[in-house]
């Protein structure tokens, strides 16, 4: 046995035994799959060790279960063959009541990384960052809507942002909290929201798949105490048609040697040039890569101008309708930018990995940073957009799956496999559904992406 092997063996044991004197007697592992669905398996703590060393079977067609439970068609995807999935014991929290969860990997069985899996491509993209000699953070803000156990509307006499729902929620407000630092999740801010039952936590910033493992945990979090209370957690972007959606804005910082691209610079609003052209990438590719970021058949709903979705393909300082927001920097970590049209049925790794690999092209590309947008562009005429270079996102899915199935950048940034993935499983949603009535599809799917 090597030193190294040595080492492993001793932080393993060292860590089984920690979770066995906690009591810990199950182990949960979670993949998010091309629908934005945290799939699962669990074992018992004497197989705790065959979960991290060797992976679970797991058949090749997990990345594209679809959100009724359908299976997609995809390139090199079928019945046959199998894949492992196997946790990150790095990431491991103990939740409490016995269970314990790590994030996980889908491998090869002879143990490489699967070109389908969202969480190694995020991996890859941090280290291609790494290489360029830049570091990012990565904050989440992830909204969702309290309904009742069988998914029903509940609750009454609400005021957007106030303390009513806080107070109205309060045990289920104080015990998500507590369950929170008990299982090393950092809640930075938990409030009500402007839809009725809505609320919304930040999530301390962390690196990019730190973040995004943080998103899995806090949604696993907010399920397991909203069960508690007899309720359930929809993570929809658009839960009740003809209400307010649901976002799950991503916010990115970048550092080049300690010193930050938002901040520091001689232009606009502070930002170096290397800043600019991150958030020149990010806009330059928005378009091709959305599929990933508002894909679902319900996502276009969410994006309407005025209702602060991002639906407005520009950036601006505190600008609440561009899909890019840049947010002065008021604490320690300086300015970070904002993606504001991101929504929870998009898969955490691979938004993520889509927002920062097109930021990395745009520095390495030297992209020019478009003209701020400084006003509220949601009373503007299709000429004015049209004028001003700041097209609304589509919201239909046909024209969104086209760009990013047609996109030789997304495929050369994310792979072949994460873009026929994401675009077999969005394309069943709408064949299937596409001329269902507004109203049915979110009633259907309302908790399609809860866990």
């Amino acid at each position: 046995m090597t030193t190294s092997q040595h080492a492993d063996r001793e932080k393993f044991e060292h860590l089984r035994t920690t979770l066995e004197t906690a009591g810990v007697r199950a182990v949960l592992g979670t993949t998010v799959n091309a629908a934005g669905l945290t799939l699962a398996k669990s074992v018992p703590m004497p197989r705790f060790e065959a979960f991290h060393r060797t992976g679970l079977g797991a058949a090749r067609v997990w990345p594209v279960f679809c959100i009724d439970a359908a299976i997609a068609s995809a390139p090199g995807i079928d019945a046959t063959g199998d894949l492992r999935l196997r946790i990150d014991i790095d990431a491991l929290h103990d939740l409490g009541d016995g269970l314990a969860w790590a994030p996980a990997d889908l491998r090869t069985q002879q143990g490489d990384p699967v070109g389908a899996c969202t969480r190694s491509l995020l991996r890859t993209v941090e280290q291609q960052l790494a290489t360029a000699g830049l570091a990012a953070l990565v904050g989440h803000e992830l909204e969702f809507v309290l309904v009742g156990s069988d998914g029903a509307a509940q609750g009454s006499g609400w005021v957007p942002y106030g303390a009513t729902g806080l107070l109205d929620q309060e045990a289920f407000a104080s015990d998500l909290l507590m369950a929170a630092q008990a299982g090393g999740l950092r809640i930075e801010q938990l409030h009500s929201e402007y839809g009725p039952q809505q609320f919304e936590f930040s999530l301390a910033p962390q690196s990019p798949v730190d973040a995004a493992d943080a998103v899995v945990l806090a949604k696993l979090l907010v399920g397991r105490t909203a069960r508690r209370h007899g309720m359930r957690a929809s993570f929809s972007p658009k839960p009740f048609h003809g209400a307010v959606g649901n976002g799950a804005h991503q916010h990115f910082s970048l550092q080049r040697d300690g010193r930050p691209l938002f901040g520091g610079g001689d232009g606009p609003h502070g930002m170096t040039s290397d800043g600019g052209a991150a958030i020149g990438g990010v806009l330059r590719g928005l378009a091709e890569v959305q599929g990933l970021l508002t894909g679902s058949l319900l996502s276009g709903a969410r994006l309407s101008p005025g209702m602060w979705s991002g639906a407005h393909a520009g950036w601006g300082l505190e600008n609440r309708e561009t899909a890019v927001r840049l947010i002065r920097g008021s604490t320690p970590g300086g300015s970070n930018v904002e993606v504001k049209c991101i929504d929870p049925s998009a898969g955490v790794y691979a938004a993520s990995a889509a927002v920062l690999a097109l930021a990395l092209e745009g520095i390495t590309d030297g992209t020019s940073l478009p003209a701020e947008v400084d006003e509220d562009p949601s009373g503007w005429s299709d000429e004015d957009r049209a004028a001003a270079g700041v097209p609304l996102l589509p919201d239909d899915l046909a024209t969104v799956l086209a760009a990013l199935d047609g996109s030789t950048r997304a495929r050369r940034l994310l792979g072949d496999d994460i873009v026929d993935a994401t675009v077999g499983v969005r394309r069943h949603e709408l064949d299937t559904y596409g001329d269902r009535e507004p109203e049915e599809v979110a009633e259907l799917f309302r908790l399609a992406w809860s866990i």
